[in-house]
């Protein structure tokens, strides 16, 4: 069905500016018989993932390995050099030149949670939103570009000027109209179109308002996360397209694109849907061969000469914190240093931890096998 997306404007005699039709006047309904399969198969991969987050023992453990690896990937799509290692590493630890790309991705971890926090008692919203700007956009490039609020001059995407530009979003004078008519969408009661198809609709709609001067693209891509769990189809943030959009990078823009200039939103709920479902499929299966490596650890304890509990403790805190020092083991575990230094060389004589960077005095050191799971591009 076609999608009325909306209309280019005239702007002063050089530019025109796409203005968005309201979603909450749409008359489009998603009737394709390969889109309603697709929502089935999304919907059926969303389900196996929530009930293997329930049953996972300690499944809220790995939270920070998800978070990390989407701020990795969602920051690298702005151009953002890091691994999720580095993310993982303290600022000291990484290398001068990759602080600020360091720093970014920090930001977004903390954007991310404060986010789905906030979500526990604020619906899903702009003032949300722009909160979660605010945290994303703190102390680092496009620091200076209103983080928290909404732009109030013009913005473009490619190009030195709107003239020039590959696409040139409304004027800030339209944003108070579109941005209530997105807030009102989200919020509905539109059992005519299913929430995945909602939220596909709405990451499209956002892009195309981009509301603020900085930082459209990883606000973006946090809304979808924040809008499955406000629709209550993830129980937990441990899903996101971050690393789906930079695989199909250039199918990414280009269903975008054609929604605004063909009306083609069919082909891009299509693309969205199928971003779900194979997501949630590679996360379930990350899950599967977490348990995996818990068990072959715990294995590796039980058979050494050293089984103790604070083994099978130090092994559980790695699982959330899979960078430590010495030091980091003495403070989780209330140990001396002679003894969390016994501890961790136990853990390198295993082959569970690996030293990767430092002297005898500030010996850093990484579950190398478990990293690997959420970022194979990672030399930590």
């Amino acid at each position: 069905m076609k999608f009325n997306a909306g209309s280019f404007r005239q702007q002063q005699s050089d530019y025109k500016a796409f203005i968005p039709s309201s979603l909450m006047n749409s008359d489009y309904r998603a009737s394709d018989k390969k889109i309603l399969s697709a929502l089935g198969s999304a919907m059926h991969a969303l389900g196996e993932l929530n009930a293997y987050a329930n049953i996972v023992p300690d499944s809220a453990v790995f939270l920070r390995m998800y978070i990390a690896k989407e701020a990795v990937t969602s920051s690298g799509i702005e151009g953002t050099k890091t691994n999720v290692g580095e993310a993982l590493s303290p600022e000291d630890k990484v290398k001068e030149g990759r602080r600020n790309d360091w720093q970014e991705v920090q930001n977004y971890i903390a954007a991310l949670q404060w986010g789905v926090q906030e979500l526990e008692s604020l619906p899903l919203s702009m003032r949300l939103l722009k909160g979660t700007h605010s945290v994303l956009m703190q102390g680092v490039r496009g620091k200076h570009k209103m983080p928290g609020e909404i732009r109030t001059s013009q913005n473009w995407i490619g190009g030195a000027t709107p003239a020039t530009a590959k696409f040139v979003p409304p004027p800030f004078v339209d944003l108070p109209d579109l941005l209530s008519d997105l807030e009102r969408f989200w919020h509905q009661a539109a059992p005519e179109i299913p929430s995945l198809i909602r939220i596909a609709m709405s990451h499209y709609q956002f892009e195309t308002i981009h509301p603020f001067l900085d930082g459209n693209g990883r606000t973006g891509r946090l809304l979808i996360t924040l809008h499955l769990m406000h629709e209550k189809l993830l129980r937990s943030p441990v899903l996101y397209l971050s690393a789906f959009f930079e695989e199909y990078r250039r199918d990414y823009f280009d269903h975008l694109e054609r929604i605004r200039t063909k009306g083609d939103m069919d082909d891009w709920i299509l693309f969205f849907l199928g971003g779900v479902q194979a997501t949630a499929v590679n996360a379930r299966e990350t899950m599967e061969r977490i348990l995996q490596l818990q068990k072959r650890c715990e294995a590796l304890i039980a058979s050494s000469e050293k089984r103790t509990a604070v083994s099978r403790r130090f092994l559980a805190a790695l699982f959330s914190s899979p960078i430590v020092t010495v030091r980091d083991a003495m403070q989780l575990l209330s140990l001396t240093k002679p003894a969390a230094n016994s501890l961790v060389n136990h853990f390198v004589t295993m082959g569970i931890l690996q030293k990767t960077a430092g002297k005898e005095r500030n010996r850093i050191f990484s579950f190398r096998e478990y990293i690997a799971l959420f970022d194979s591009s990672s030399s930590i």
